[in-house]
């Protein structure tokens, strides 16, 4: 797995990367409807700007953030689009300045953090790495919607490789908020990365359950941005089946999903 630093430079890069596809839009593009139901284009970045400010107060004065906190479990399954819905109604230049201002005083911050400290959160308390790693993947995530109520491409990058990662790593997670009982076993992952042709592996060799497949698809898949049936995974065992239609990376209940393209 990739140290602090390498994957606080995808993070930004990540950001920066978000940043083109919203950067040049008229104001009134900001209103655009993405994916997410319920959400504009404003309502995404308003989320991650929202999101990063609070985890640089996590990382920066853990007494406001404590105080922060108790303030979203008074609304725990409606702080998240309160948040977003706020921030959605500030004028766009002034949203994605403070994003951008937020997210690089974020990174600067968590490069900081002594090794070993834990960092308060609205889930377990985690650390630099794993702070920097969800920020990634968020910041991706949300992206992706962007791109898609534009109309874009984007092109998938080895950054994934941090997010697939965390999307194996929370198996057991998917399992809990789903009130299910986890596998024992490991399962072996092998996802082709987006470039250079190398395979990202975890797990034994010699494993029963095992998924196969694009890394990219599998981020989409673990992210709940695209519907199981519309991506190219191969499941091998039904206990790793099973984990393909509950999968998901993200803090929180379970995830409503996408629909099939075919549905849509």
């Amino acid at each position: 797995m990739a140290d602090l630093n390498t994957v606080l430079a995808d993070l930004r890069a990540e950001g920066d990367a978000v940043d083109a596809l919203v950067a040049g839009l008229a104001p009134q593009r900001w209103a655009t409807a993405t994916p997410a139901a319920g959400w504009t284009i404003a309502h995404q970045i308003g989320h991650l700007a929202w999101t990063d400010r609070a985890a640089l107060m996590a990382v920066t004065d853990a007494d406001a953030f404590a105080a922060s906190l108790e303030l979203a479990w008074a609304n725990p399954t409606g702080f998240v689009d309160e948040g977003a819905a706020v921030e959605a109604v500030r004028p766009p230049a002034e949203l994605l300045a403070d994003w951008r201002s937020g997210r690089d005083a974020l990174a600067a911050a968590l490069a900081a953090v002594p090794a070993g400290t834990k960092l308060a959160w609205y889930g377990p308390p985690m650390s630099a790495m794993s702070m920097a790693t969800a920020r990634l993947m968020e910041t991706w995530a949300h992206g992706q919607d962007i791109a898609a109520a534009l109309g874009v491409d984007v092109e998938p990058t080895n950054r994934l490789r941090a997010i697939a990662h965390l999307g194996v790593r929370t198996r057991d997670f998917a399992y809990a908020v789903n009130e299910l009982t986890a596998p024992t076993e490991e399962f072996r992952v092998e996802l082709a990365a987006p470039e250079g042709g190398d395979v990202w592996i975890w797990g034994p060799p010699d494993a029963a359950q095992r998924v196969t497949g694009a890394a990219h698809d599998f981020c989409l898949l673990v992210t709940q941005r695209a519907h199981r049936d519309d991506l190219e995974l191969t499941a091998v065992g039904s206990d790793a089946e099973a984990w393909l239609g509950i999968a998901q990376v993200f803090a929180g209940p379970p995830g409503a999903g996408r629909e099939r393209k075919a549905d849509a």
